[in-house]
């Protein structure tokens, strides 16, 4: 069975910093071009950072450009996305997804085959 599972999601005051990570079972992490995605209360699911299958390729969206990193461990099937600095605006659901090897690293979920059911990050004093 193919599953993606969200973890390390949680409560951290503004300029603290959260590791997030994908775990992948039913198939390898390695081939696949990975996106971390959030959706915060009342917006838009926004793209927010992307690793591609050959790892040449990253994208992040500019507002956690220099504060946020994204990284494979493919010893444990795992992408991790490391947060610091963290604001309070980036308080949202973090979903991670994989696509296809094709898929392009754009922030976009166009291409995204499997989803993960997400894990909340809150960021608040």
């Amino acid at each position: 069975q193919v599953q993606l599972v969200e973890s390390g999601g949680g409560l951290v005051q503004p300029g603290g910093s959260l590791r997030l990570s994908c775990a992948a079972s039913g198939f390898t992490l390695e081939t696949y071009t990975i996106g971390w995605f959030r959706q915060a209360p009342g917006k838009e699911r926004e793209g927010v950072s992307c690793i591609s299958s050959s790892d040449e390729s990253l994208y992040f969206v500019n507002s956690v450009k220099g504060r946020f990193t994204i990284s494979r461990d493919n010893a444990k099937n795992t992408v991790y996305l490391q947060m610091n600095s963290l604001k309070p605006e980036d308080t949202a659901v973090y979903y991670c997804a994989a696509g296809e090897p094709t898929t392009y690293c754009t922030g976009s979920p166009y291409g995204m085959d499997y989803w993960g059911k997400g894990t909340l990050v809150t960021v608040s004093s």
